[in-house]
């Protein structure tokens, strides 16, 4: 199949040595991006904490925002969490919750997908699963909470969140308060990246053959237009990356969206093709005078790598594919504009609109 050309979103920089920016760093290809998240040289920002049951108490107790030294111990508890969460059982509940969904609506002809599911269905299932009293409730507690969970949110925002991690933790089995956090963390950090998935394959792949495996259309739609776009390091001391000095304290964006395009592990790397190239699974790729070895079953970046990589990946892919699957068999685009909502690092539809077939 002729497989179509997906451009970058409009500011996705090139594939490029790390460059500086506003007294930080910009990295954007693909090994530079890994170093970076392998390199114990470079931490996350840590947020401060706050009074407990509170926005600021939860992103100073999470793992996603804690030192080194606290990280491990606070994402084990993150992955005991998960641990008895069967990814498939995840996947078919996803299925049936869209499933009756799409039949309350069916008489409408068509369905807005954020909403109604990508922003619903996922967060519902996976509360139930991680033991939250009221499910349904729990659902715009934590969407209040991830529009406020990264760094720059305005004061009604964070105020609305406060009240949403109270409510939260009101809904939440008995725990440490170590545990409690976590467990909610899974969840907001769950929100905006599913959806984003879920909007992205629906735009980008709802119109592929059905013999198209979800699971190959998903790993491509996360190369291609990653909901999760960037992230952030600090370095700890002076260091070197990919010959250039970087100095201490200097901050770092590692962006997801362009590291995924970099022709030095993508062959032909603004091209939708799931699955890899039809003739060869690798091809020769030109980087700095050397020809290196480039290969297409690279996985995309943006669940991250190294120590700190999303231990919620596979339970995020099985939500996402429960539900894009019963879309796939039930309706197709829509043909109307996308809109994306305002932000640093995420990418995130607002409103994506399709019809019953």
């Amino acid at each position: 199949m002729n497989w179509p050309m997906i451009p970058p979103a409009p500011d996705t920089p090139p594939c490029g040595p790390p460059a500086p920016v506003d007294g930080g760093w910009v990295v954007t290809r693909h090994a530079d991006v890994v170093a970076v998240l392998t390199d114990p040289r470079y931490v996350v920002p840590v947020a401060p904490g706050g009074p407990p049951g509170t926005l600021a108490w939860l992103r100073g107790t999470v793992s996603r925002f804690s030192a080194p030294d606290r990280h491990p111990g606070r994402r084990a508890l993150g992955v005991a969490a998960l641990r008895d969460l069967d990814p498939d059982e995840l996947r078919d509940a996803a299925a049936r919750g869209t499933t009756r969904t799409l039949d309350r609506l069916a008489a409408a002809g068509r369905v807005e997908v954020m909403g109604r599911l990508a922003r619903r269905v996922p967060l519902e299932v996976l509360a139930a699963r991680l033991g939250l009293a009221d499910p349904a409730a729990a659902v715009p507690a934590v969407t209040a909470v991830a529009a406020a969970y990264h760094p720059g949110a305005d004061p009604a925002a964070v105020a609305l969140a406060d009240r949403a991690v109270a409510a939260l933790l009101a809904m939440s089995p008995p725990a440490p308060a170590e545990a409690a956090a976590n467990r909610i963390g899974l969840l907001v950090q769950a929100a905006d990246a599913t959806a984003g998935l879920i909007g992205a394959a629906v735009r980008h792949g709802l119109a592929a053959p059905a013999a198209l495996g979800t699971a190959d259309l998903l790993a491509e739609v996360l190369r291609l237009d990653p909901p999760v776009r960037a992230t952030r390091r600090v370095a700890t001391g002076a260091t070197r990356l990919a010959g250039r000095e970087i100095g201490p304290d200097a901050a770092l964006l590692l962006r997801f969206d362009a590291a995924n395009r970099d022709p030095a592990v993508h062959p032909d790397p603004d091209r939708f093709h799931p699955g890899g190239p039809d003739q060869a699974d690798h091809a020769g790729v030109v980087r700095d005078g050397h020809l290196a070895l480039a290969r297409r079953s690279v996985p995309a970046l943006t669940f991250g790598a190294g120590p700190r990589g999303c231990p919620g990946e596979r339970h995020a892919l099985a939500l996402a594919t429960g539900v894009v699957e019963v879309l796939r068999a039930r309706c197709r685009p829509a043909r109307t504009p996308v809109r994306y909502a305002p932000h640093p690092t995420l990418r995130v539809p607002t409103s994506l609109e399709v019809t019953f077939r």
